[in-house]
């Protein structure tokens, strides 16, 4: 027998089901969303508390493979990784510098950073202290040693009598390799198994500085990852690296004990994009590219030149005068033109600091003027907007991010934001999800309406974005433009 339901009946009955319903999913939804708060510390997983942190944490170490800057912009193999899975993982990135291997595992392990992001080689005694990612490459170790400086007068085969080719003959000799390396150990297990005595000299200087120092006869030998090593080959020909010392080897990056969700997340990541093209087209630009000699050799790549540009010297003299750091006003620099004095926007703002002619004119450049003449104006405005915030915005660097939103988009739109962000509760003075919130509503007409706002409509994003980029150009800026760092990597202490 079929049981009929009247109409009526069905729609009373939802309608006291419904709130019940609704109250029982938002207490759900309530639940879920507090549910990271209050759970303890050390329940929390790794992943949970970097995506809170909305932003990846790793360190690198700098040379002409893996982290690099070049025509103002950071580089490399390891860099260009790290920031498609960044991207992957929807954070922003986060890069600091280190060469003292030691010193990264214990900012590792004391939960410092997220990530060591080098060509770490996988072994038993460094999966006792950390976890290890899916490999990213594989390599294995070889000698480098210099040929004879007249080499091309020879015969290949009095050549080949004049290097190391078998192991045995390493007895008795020096060879340097960076402190803490895989290099070191290997050196050690080799002494041992060929019963004779190498003299194994550690250093705290990056493994291709080593080479480096090899091919300009400051050090006989060292030890290096094969890929690396061919690379500097073809920056110095003099340079042999065909002696192997160890089998191929997986080279990782390295996690926190217990960050198994990170882990997970990352090889998921990692073995896929690994059979990609874009894979490929970032491991061979940066170790198969026949042209990377001339990045190396350039003036504009910082490691080997120290510059950031052809017009630090000025860029330096002109910061010096309002106090602020040379590498911040150079990222500015690069934000607005690429270091080309000649370029024209479409709004015309013209020359390495993009001035639009009317504020050109107020510190006394045009089109004509030197780029000396365009980066002292430059600097002046940043100087003349400093000021204005300075009365209200005490800390300098909560101050300089005001003063490149205004330098960007117009103290007066920034002056509107700082206005709306006071009505609705937020602290006019605090750029990061305050005033550069409201710079963002700028763009929605129940905002740009608004009685306070007294300069209309802005296109907030390309402003925010600006800020970003600018600010995290200048930390690659100051993990790799580093005079102190620099001079370090080029002798032994």
């Amino acid at each position: 027998m079929k049981i009929k339901i009247h109409k009526t009946y069905m729609i009373v009955l939802l309608m006291l089901l419904l709130p019940a319903f609704f109250e029982a999913c938002n207490t759900g939804s309530d639940h879920s969303t507090s549910a990271l708060n209050s759970r303890d510390d050390d329940q929390v997983t790794e992943l949970e508390k970097i995506r809170s942190r909305g932003k990846l944490i790793v360190v690198a170490d700098y040379n002409s493979t893996n982290y690099f800057i070049y025509r103002g912009q950071p580089m490399g193999y390891q860099y260009q990784m790290l920031q498609e899975l960044a991207d992957y993982l929807d954070l922003r990135l986060e890069v600091r510098v280190s060469h003292d291997l030691e010193q990264s595992f214990m900012a590792l392990n004391h939960g410092d950073i997220d990530l060591i992001a080098m060509n770490l080689t996988v072994t038993a005694d460094r999966k006792k202290r950390v976890d290890f990612t899916y490999p990213h490459s594989q390599t294995r170790q070889v000698l480098v040693q210099k040929m004879p400086d007249n080499y091309k007068k020879l015969n290949p085969l009095q050549v080949e009598d004049s290097l190391i080719r078998n192991q045995l003959d390493l007895a008795g000799k020096s060879v340097h390799v960076q402190k803490g390396s895989v290099f070191a150990e290997r050196l050690k297990t080799l002494s041992n198994e060929i019963g004779a005595e190498i003299n194994i000299i550690e250093v705290p200087i990056e493994a291709e500085q080593l080479v480096h120092m090899v091919a300009r006869g400051e050090i006989e030998y060292t030890v290096s990852d094969e890929n690396v090593a061919l690379v500097n080959k073809s920056y110095y020909p003099v340079l042999d690296v065909q002696t192997a010392i160890s089998f191929p080897q997986n080279l990782a990056w390295a996690l926190r004990k217990g960050s198994d969700e990170l882990k997970d997340e990352i090889n998921s990541w990692l073995v896929d994009f690994r059979k990609t093209s874009r894979y490929a087209v970032i491991y061979n630009k940066y170790y198969k590219n026949h042209l990377s000699v001339n990045i190396v050799s350039s003036d504009y790549y910082v490691l080997g030149s120290g510059k950031i540009s052809r017009f630090d010297d000025v860029v330096k003299r002109e910061s010096e005068r309002i106090g602020w750091d040379w590498r911040l006003v150079s990222s500015m620099i690069y934000q607005e033109s690429r270091f080309n004095p000649n370029a024209i926007s479409w709004a015309g703002a013209f020359g390495l600091m993009q001035l639009m002619p009317a504020t050109a004119g107020r510190f006394g450049v045009s089109r004509k003027s030197s780029p000396e003449s365009q980066i002292r104006a430059g600097v002046s405005f940043i100087k003349w907007l400093d000021k204005r915030f300075q009365d209200e915005i005490i800390d300098p660097n909560e101050r300089a991010k005001f003063v490149l939103a205004a330098y960007n988009v117009g103290k007066g739109h920034v002056d509107d934001a700082r206005r709306l962000a006071e009505k609705y509760g937020d602290d006019p003075d605090v750029w990061d999800d305050s005033v550069e919130k409201w710079l963002l509503n700028k763009s929605e007409p129940q905002y740009f309406r608004d009685p306070v706002v007294k300069y209309g409509y802005a296109r907030g994003i390309e402003t925010t974005n600006y800020v970003v980029q600018v600010l995290d150009r200048y930390e690659h800026y100051r993990n790799i433009v580093d005079e102190e760092l620099l001079a370090n990597n080029q002798s032994i202490p």
